[in-house]
C-alpha cells in the first residue's frame, strides 16, 4: 500500500496549496516578512506604537458549515469566520494585524479548500488583516464524506491605554445596538432543527417572508463592525463592547461588566430581523431561549457615557449604520441582564 491508498492525497494537497497561495499573498501587509509555505509565519509589528498590546482570538463557524455542505456554496463561511474573529478583538480595542486558518477534511477537494480560502482572504483584505500561514489537514476515515471543519487563529493590537474592558461602565450610562445581518455564526443547531426537520424545507425552499431561500437566508455573512467603529476608538468614545455571539445577549453582555451593576435590556427598542421573527413562530420557540441561542438582530453593543450618546450615534449613522439605537442602560446590581422597558 501507499500513503494514497490509506486516504490522503499529497498531491491534492499540494495543488491546494498552490491554488490559496495567490489569495493569501493578496493579504500581505507591509508588516509581513514570510511567504505561505514556510514552517511559521513572521510579522514585524514595528515602530508606530508606544506601549502596544497583541490581542488574539481563536474562534470557528460551527454547524454554519452544514448549510455550505448542502448549498455547495464555501466561500461566504470563509468570510464569516474572520469576521467573527475581528469582532472577538475589537472589542477589547484592538485592530487586527495577521490571521491564521485550519481547514481539516476527511479528503481533501482542491476546488473546495480553495473557495473557503479565498472566502478568508476576501475578509482579511476587508479588515486590513494579513493571511499569514495556516494548515490544511486531510485526516480519511475521521470526517463524513464531503464535509471539512474549520477555525481561525488571530492577533491583533492596541495601545495599553485604549484597552477595553468594560471597567469603566458606571451607572447611567447608555448601551447602543448595532443591527446584525442576521444569524452570524450562531444558533445554527437549533435554526437547522427548525427549517429541516421541523418544516421539512430544502435550501433551495423559498421563504416570501424572507424574500430569498432559505439557504441564502442562513449563509448571510457575519457583519465586521471594525469599520463603523475604528472611528468610535479613536475619539475614545467606548467604554465598553460586547459582540453578541453563542449565548445571545443574555451571555455575552455580562461578560464585560464590572462588579455592582447590571445591564437593562429593552427589546422593543428595535425590531429582530425577519428570519428570527420565523424561526420563533416555526419553532414555537420561547423568547428566553430566542434570546439565549440568537442574537435577535443586535450584533454588537457599545457601552458609552450618556453624555456622548449623541455625538456616538451621530458618527455611527454618519458612518453607515443607520439603524444604530440606544437599546438599554446600566443600573446598579449585580452583573447580568435583565429586559424590560427603559
Amino acid at each position: 500500500m501507499d500513503y494514497k491508498q490509506s486516504g490522503v492525497d499529497i498531491d491534492a494537497g499540494n495543488e491546494t496549496v498552490r491554488r490559496i497561495k495567490g489569495f493569501a499573498r493578496s493579504t500581505f501587509t507591509p508588516g509581513v516578512l514570510s511567504s505561505i509555505g514556510s514552517f511559521g509565519g513572521l510579522f514585524r509589528l514595528g515602530t508606530d506604537y508606544r506601549d502596544p498590546v497583541l490581542v488574539s482570538s481563536a474562534d470557528g463557524v460551527g454547524t454554519k458549515l452544514k448549510l455550505a455542505f448542502m448549498t455547495g456554496r464555501h466561500s461566504t463561511v470563509g468570510q464569516c469566520l474572520v469576521n467573527h474573529c475581528v469582532n472577538d478583538i475589537l472589542v477589547q480595542g484592538a485592530v487586527p494585524l495577521f490571521f491564521l486558518d485550519y481547514l481539516a477534511t476527511g479528503k481533501l477537494s482542491p476546488d473546495v479548500a480553495s473557495q473557503v480560502v479565498e472566502g478568508v482572504a476576501t475578509a482579511c483584505r476587508e479588515n486590513g488583516c494579513a493571511l499569514i500561514g495556516g494548515e490544511t489537514a486531510e485526516m480519511p476515515g475521521f470526517y463524513t464524506s464531503g464535509e471539512y471543519d474549520m477555525a481561525g487563529f488571530i492577533v491583533g493590537v492596541v495601545e495599553r491605554d485604549r484597552v477595553i474592558t468594560g471597567e469603566r461602565l458606571r451607572v447611567g450610562d447608555v448601551l447602543i445596538g448595532l443591527r446584525s445581518s442576521g444569524l452570524h455564526t450562531n444558533g445554527y443547531s437549533l435554526a437547522r432543527a427548525i427549517v429541516f426537520d421541523h418544516l421539512g424545507l430544502s435550501v433551495a425552499a423559498e421563504v416570501p417572508e424572507l424574500g430569498c431561500t432559505i439557504g441564502e437566508e442562513l449563509l448571510r455573512i457575519h457583519r465586521s463592525y471594525l469599520p463603523i467603529l475604528r472611528p468610535l476608538l479613536d475619539a475614545g468614545l467606548v467604554k465598553a463592547m460586547a459582540h453578541i455571539t453563542g449565548g445571545g445577549i443574555t451571555e455575552n453582555l455580562p461578560r464585560v461588566l464590572p462588579p455592582g451593576v447590571v445591564a437593562l435590556i429593552d427589546p422593543s427598542t428595535w425590531s429582530p430581523n425577519a428570519v428570527f421573527r420565523f424561526l420563533q413562530r416555526s419553532g414555537n420557540v420561547p423568547d428566553a431561549d430566542m434570546y439565549r441561542a440568537f442574537n435577535m438582530g443586535i450584533g454588537m453593543i457599545v457601552g458609552c457615557a450618556p453624555d456622548d450618546q449623541d455625538r456616538v450615534l451621530t458618527m455611527l449613522r454618519s458612518a453607515g449604520e443607520s439603524r444604530a439605537t440606544v437599546i438599554g442602560k446600566i443600573l446598579a446590581g449585580d452583573p447580568g441582564v435583565i429586559y424590560g422597558n427603559l
